[in-house]
């Protein structure tokens, strides 16, 4: 029997049930254990006002320490980048649509909303790169799970929300997107569109189990951006993008990294290739520094 620890949101839910029919084809037996974090409890409160580092994770991890669960599954971006050191990240499924969208109900991109208009997102990093954009917009913050923050948005409290390809892809819910941000445009958070497997690093009889899920153009992508994130002091609530991708047809892979000060007001950006991706990763947070991208987060939501 393997034990999922999940969140109780219907995409992390759908994350656990996609990672237990996987291991099911496997011969597994599987069964999923539903545990609430912190951020599931304070669903109206600010990240900003809580702090982020471990809100959707730590009472994950503590079942998993507890020997309660036997693996978590993680949208990787809200994992730490340092975890602690009984836990490995054991496995990163292949990859899904790494970007933000644009959703709305009135509009069918970014650039035709009207100056003025409310734009709701609860990630600084979003808002930052979108404000560099469109000063000019008004950026609201809108947590919820994703069909609380789409009925607000069809009952109008704002004109457009901003949220992660992957999860409105993985939960059928693409009706009102307009328009997929390149990485270019928006840099995405680091690991967007990637699940992370948790386990214990003792538990060979796990850490074997999940060894056929990792992919390794994911990994590589994965460890790049986490690197950078790292190096760079940040955790999953500051402005910053990181976003890794193989060269088509080469054994390279290509990173971006940006960091945006909170009112949009400058942004820096690195762009490095190669072919080791911890290197790869400090290549790009050394790069974001040496620009000073330190003082644009400096006191926010510190790994």
């Amino acid at each position: 029997m393997i034990r999922i620890g999940s969140r109780g949101s219907q995409l992390a839910l759908w994350q656990a049930h996609h990672i237990a029919d996987l291991l099911r084809g496997q011969g597994h037996e599987v069964e999923i254990e539903i545990i609430k974090t912190t951020g599931d409890r304070l669903q109206e409160v600010t990240f900003a006002q809580v702090g982020s580092k471990g809100m959707f994770t730590l009472e994950i991890e503590e079942a998993l320490a507890e020997g309660r669960i036997d693996l978590a599954v993680h949208s990787l971006k809200d994992l730490p980048t340092e975890l602690p050191e009984k836990f490995v990240l054991a496995a990163t499924p292949p990859r899904v649509d790494p970007r933000d969208v644009v959703v709305s109900k009135d509009y069918t991109s970014f650039a035709e909303l009207p100056a003025g208009a409310l734009v709701g997102t609860s990630s600084l990093r979003r808002r930052a790169q979108l404000r560099n954009l469109r000063p000019d917009l008004e950026y609201v913050e809108f947590r919820g799970n994703v069909d609380t923050r789409l009925r607000k948005l069809g009952e109008g409290q704002v004109a457009a929300i901003m949220l992660a390809a992957a999860g409105l892809d993985r939960l059928e819910k693409t009706e009102w997107v307009r328009e997929r941000l390149d990485p270019e445009v928006v840099c995405p958070s680091a690991g967007q569109g990637s699940l992370g497997i948790e386990t214990r690093k003792d538990d060979q009889r796990v850490l074997d189990a999940v060894a056929f899920l990792n992919d390794p153009d994911t990994r590589f992508a994965v460890t790049a951006e986490r690197v950078a994130l790292a190096a760079l002091g940040g955790g999953c609530q500051v402005p910053i993008g990181v976003h890794c991708r193989r060269v088509t047809g080469t054994d390279e892979f290509e990173a971006l990294g940006v960091v945006a000060a909170p009112e949009g007001d400058r942004v820096v950006r690195a762009q490095a290739t190669g072919t080791d991706a911890v290197a790869l990763g400090e290549a790009i947070a050394e790069s974001l520094l040496a620009q000073g991208a330190a003082a644009l987060f400096e006191g926010i939501g510190k790994a």
